[in-house]
């Protein structure tokens, strides 16, 4: 892995950066497409991306602190302004509620708004884990056997069983009685993200480009898929647990649950509007 790609002069360019910089430009391009599409003012498209991008970011931070306090305790400002511990679930819960304050105040239709933005989110989400791939973050699953397990040994959490403890102890309970390898193989779960991530925006790009789909249902069908998506993933994850599950779980079933009742009510809408006539 390469959490420094390269050095211009002085300067350190590191691969989590550089993906999270390359998905923003690329959701940003996707949304801006859509927004011509439907006519929205440039000032409108460039308030709502600056919102995702700082809210998104101040969210991503706080969840990630909420689930790691010792963090926080050990280093408060460095555990605030480091560049590190993001937690995706976070950012996007915070960044969907300025946003959705923000139409009401400008009278657009947040649904609307969601639908446009829904392929570009999850495309975002998908390049972002090629950074935590690249980056060895600790992002990544617990001890494997599989032919395509992979360690981090240079990772900015390497998987070397003498410094990554957590991850030591997990091998031990999983293969109890074997000897632990100093350099511990794993599920390469950022793959699987970015793999899955991907499948999920060919599947809403496609969606977007017909018509006929009524109002919310590509958001409502984001919803359910990312989160179904993330739900899964954390079961080969080390994260700590909450009543049997982990916090990205938890969020997940909440956005599996609302996107469910967003589509239940396009469809009631729907149903409704057809008997009338």
């Amino acid at each position: 892995m390469r959490p420094i790609l390269f050095h211009i002069g002085p300067v350190a360019i590191y691969s989590f950066g550089l993906m999270m910089a390359l998905a923003f430009l690329t959701a940003n391009w996707l949304f801006v497409r859509q927004a011509r599409k439907r006519g929205w003012s440039e000032r409108f498209v460039s308030n709502v991306t600056l919102l995702a991008l700082v809210c998104g970011i101040a969210g991503a931070k706080l969840f990630h602190l909420l689930e790691y306090p010792e963090i926080f305790r050990r280093d408060p400002l460095g555990a605030i302004f480091s560049g590190e511990g993001l937690t995706f679930h976070g950012g996007l819960l915070v960044a969907t509620g300025a946003i959705a304050l923000y139409t009401r105040i400008r009278r657009v239709r947040f649904l609307a708004l969601a639908d446009a933005l829904a392929p570009a989110l999850i495309l975002a989400y998908g390049i972002g884990r090629i950074g935590c791939q690249l980056a060895g973050d600790g992002d990544y699953g617990i001890p494997s056997k599989l032919p395509w397990a992979m360690s981090y040994p240079n990772g900015t959490v390497p998987t070397l069983s003498n410094i990554n403890i957590e991850l030591r102890n997990k091998y031990i309970e999983m293969y109890p009685g074997e000897p632990v390898p100093y350099d511990i193989k794993v599920h390469p779960t950022p793959v699987y993200e970015t793999l899955a991530s991907f499948f999920i925006f060919g599947v809403l790009y496609m969606l977007q480009r017909r018509s006929g789909m009524r109002e919310g249902g590509l958001f409502g069908m984001y919803l359910i898929l990312q989160g179904a998506e993330r739900f899964l993933i954390e079961f080969i994850r080390l994260n700590p647990l909450y009543w049997g599950l982990s916090q990205a779980q938890w969020v997940s079933l909440g956005m599996i649950g609302m996107g469910a009742i967003i589509l239940w009510l396009r469809a009631t809408k729907s149903q409704a509007a057809m008997s009338v006539r």
